[in-house]
Formats: structure tokens, C-alpha cells, sequence
């Protein structure tokens, strides 16, 4: 019983590291933040350091990966789960990063909501709220069989 509790205070504690990510956002170069906040479909783009920025998406990306891939050990303790997750962020991130790439070298011309979401996917810890539930499911189903 009581590591269950530990494990439950764990993800809780990575969860908050989760929004610590968020919640410090500003250490990250992101001029698209501003862009997207307001009227950007009147707005012109403003001036991108591609390299620069991704580079801070790839970090943003990777923390926020390895912090969930934490939360998925510690939520389930499969080793499999682990392996999946990692092949899972890996590839989704080669997918993303060439989408948006592409949005970015095209100026978000015709594909404004397009690369605001693919932005959105790479910066904020969203597969991990796929992972864990499918995981869960996953870990009932066979313990059915």
C-alpha cells in the first residue's frame, strides 16, 4: 500500500515538472509565441533564427519526452511500455519536426492552424496524456486474458 502511494507522489511530483516546463517557457526561444498569440493571420512572421529556434524546440521537445517516459516507468514499471515510449517520441519527433520545418520554410502561408498545432505537439507534453491511458488499457486487457 504504501508504494503505491510513492509511486502515485512520483508522478505527481513529474507531472508538476511538467508544468515547471510550461511554466518557464520564456527560457526557451520562441519568437512564434508572441506570433501565435495574437492576430496572426493579419500578422507578417516575424524574423526566425531557424537554427536557434529548432534548436530550443528540440530541447523543449526531448525534456518534455524524458520526463514523460519517467511518469510511464514509474506509472506501470514495463520495461516494454519504456521501449515503446521512446521509439514513439522518437519518430513522432522526426515526423513533427519536418512537418513544421516545412510550415516555417513556407512563412505558414495557407497552413496557419496547421503549424500552430504541429508547434503545439512538439513544445507541450501531449503524448504522454495518449500514453498513459492506452497503457492502462493495455496492462488490464492482457491481465483479462
Amino acid at each position: 500500500m504504501y508504494k503505491k502511494w510513492f509511486n502515485i507522489l512520483i508522478v505527481g511530483l513529474l507531472f508538476l515538472l511538467l508544468i515547471g516546463v510550461r511554466f518557464y517557457e520564456n527560457i526557451f526561444y520562441d519568437p512564434l509565441r508572441s506570433y501565435f498569440e495574437y492576430d496572426y493571420l493579419h500578422k507578417s512572421l516575424p524574423d526566425i533564427n531557424k537554427g536557434k529556434l529548432f534548436f530550443h524546440i528540440f530541447l523543449r521537445y526531448y525534456l518534455n519526452a524524458i520526463i514523460s517516459i519517467l511518469i510511464i516507468w514509474v506509472a506501470f514499471r514495463k520495461k516494454s511500455y519504456v521501449m515503446f515510449s521512446i521509439f514513439f517520441y522518437d519518430i513522432a519527433f522526426v515526423v513533427l519536426i519536418v512537418t513544421f520545418w516545412f510550415t516555417v520554410a513556407t512563412r505558414f502561408e495557407n497552413y496557419y492552424l496547421f503549424g500552430f498545432y504541429v508547434r503545439r505537439f512538439l513544445i507541450q507534453p501531449i503524448f504522454v496524456l495518449l500514453l498513459l491511458p492506452a497503457f492502462y488499457y493495455q496492462l488490464k486487457h492482457s491481465k483479462a486474458k
